[in-house]
């Protein structure tokens, strides 16, 4: 199939960038980093990636490629995305033109994520001026080995965007005060499965979004949290539970988290995940230039 070149910005840059997700899931079950609702996280607030054309490859069927860049203030990320088994472009040739985007850019610094099984990659981040920095795990379960949900503490109650429309959204305190609507311009997004678990007196105890990609059944546990006057309670695990089990009852087979913390990973575990890889985080200077380009 002839390929072509497109370059969109914004929210469409997100619905091309689901699409080539997706479709990289559906062609191998746990290869590579990303969820299509990963990318729709990201856009829950403005940044200032928004307005950059944004570099993909199309087939017949959809995207099969793409080198997205990612404004998150501390750093730019870059991701080099190509659908597995798709012989009709060479991850060196979008690692070349990531290379090219991020010289073109110039960021103050730029964040590249790679599995830690994935040697070849490894390799080229090292040779080209990338350091490590720090690392996180993917951990998978099939929805049907969930744990049971657990029950909230008394004076706790569970609450969703999709009953809850009055407050303020409880993310707002660290995303801004139009995440709900942005939220809300993502396909993946769903009101019934943004949960947040709130105090006797109405203050927001912990929160967790939870995504379902009818197209690839799989859910995605994406952001958690739980405020720190609130920990030791059962309160993580009761959201996660109870969030968990709407995945599955949407229709989820499988569902991912990432996480970074032993804690986490220990909450995790306890209600089902596996850890099934992990992943480092890269980092390259201010000019620095960037050569990903594998070894001949």
């Amino acid at each position: 199939m002839a390929l072509e070149e497109v370059r969109v910005t914004g929210f469409a840059y997100a619905g091309l960038a689901t699409k080539l997700l997706q479709r990289a899931r559906l062609a191998d079950a746990e290869a590579g980093l990303w969820e299509a609702a990963d990318v729709q996280w990201w856009c829950r607030k403005p940044r200032r990636s928004d307005e950059l054309e944004q570099l993909f490859w199309t087939d017949d069927d959809g995207p099969v490629a793409a080198v997205l860049l990612t404004d998150f203030g501390r750093a730019w990320q870059c991701d080099a995305v190509v659908v597995p088994g798709v012989s009709s472009i060479a991850p060196s040739t979008v690692w070349a033109r990531a290379a090219e985007a991020i010289d073109a850019l110039r960021p103050e610094a730029v964040e590249v994520f790679a599995r830690d099984d994935d040697f070849a990659f490894v390799d080229v981040l090292h040779r080209g001026g990338f350091v490590a920095n720090s690392r996180s795990g993917i951990a998978w379960m099939n929805a049907d080995a969930r744990s049971e949900v657990a029950n909230l503490p008394e004076g706790f109650v569970l609450v969703d965007r999709a009953d809850e429309t009055i407050k303020p959204h409880p993310m707002r305190r660290r995303n801004g005060e139009g995440i709900e609507a942005r939220l809300r311009r993502c396909s993946l997004y769903d009101p019934a499965i943004d949960l947040a678990v709130e105090a006797a007196d109405g203050r927001v105890a912990g929160c967790a979004l939870f995504w379902f990609d009818p197209v690839t059944e799989v859910g995605l546990v994406e952001p958690m949290r739980v405020e720190d006057e609130y920990q030791r309670r059962g309160l993580a695990r009761a959201m996660l539970t109870s969030g968990l089990d709407r995945l599955a009852r949407l229709g989820a087979r499988r569902i991912k988290v990432g996480y970074s913390s032993d804690e986490a990973g220990a909450l995790y575990r306890g209600v089902g995940f596996r850890l099934t890889s992990t992943t480092t985080t890269y980092l390259l200077a201010a000019g620095t230039p960037a050569a990903l380009h594998p070894a001949k």
